[in-house]
């Protein structure tokens, strides 16, 4: 068995800085840490529970496949907020058949986004 100590979402985005303003300014997510020097400098976002690090540059935007999933407080506040910002909305806030409120976003690559609030009488509220 694999004992893993940390993980983290990677993300090669086609243009950095571009990714950088849509994941810091644009959704406000606190930087964890940067590392190396210029425009392709590493940065790794806190995620609540995990880390989402963009590193390096992709010649073409990634195929879709890969989903972040960002519990939220107030999806409500979290869409006004977003639109007001340009963020390009892909599905309005609802209510899943599974419980959840959830809606989605794209990044300026595509890549989709989750923005999920739990209610208080879900199930993932509850802890045994």
């Amino acid at each position: 068995m694999v004992h893993v100590l940390s993980s983290r979402t990677l993300l090669r985005p086609t243009d950095p800085e571009r990714s950088r303003t849509f994941y810091g300014q644009t959704l406000g997510l606190p930087v964890y840490r940067e590392f190396g020097t210029g425009p392709e400098r590493g940065t790794v976002y806190f995620l609540g529970g995990g880390f989402l690090e963009l590193s390096g540059r992709a010649e073409h935007a990634h195929s879709p496949g890969v989903r972040l999933w960002l519990q939220v407080a107030d999806v409500t506040s979290a869409h006004e907020e977003l639109r007001s910002r340009g963020v390009d909305m892909v599905r309005e806030p609802r209510r899943e058949p599974w419980g959840l409120i959830e809606m989605w976003i794209n990044d300026p690559d595509g890549n989709e986004i989750v923005l999920v609030e739990v209610p208080r009488d879900h199930p993932l509220r509850y802890r045994p």
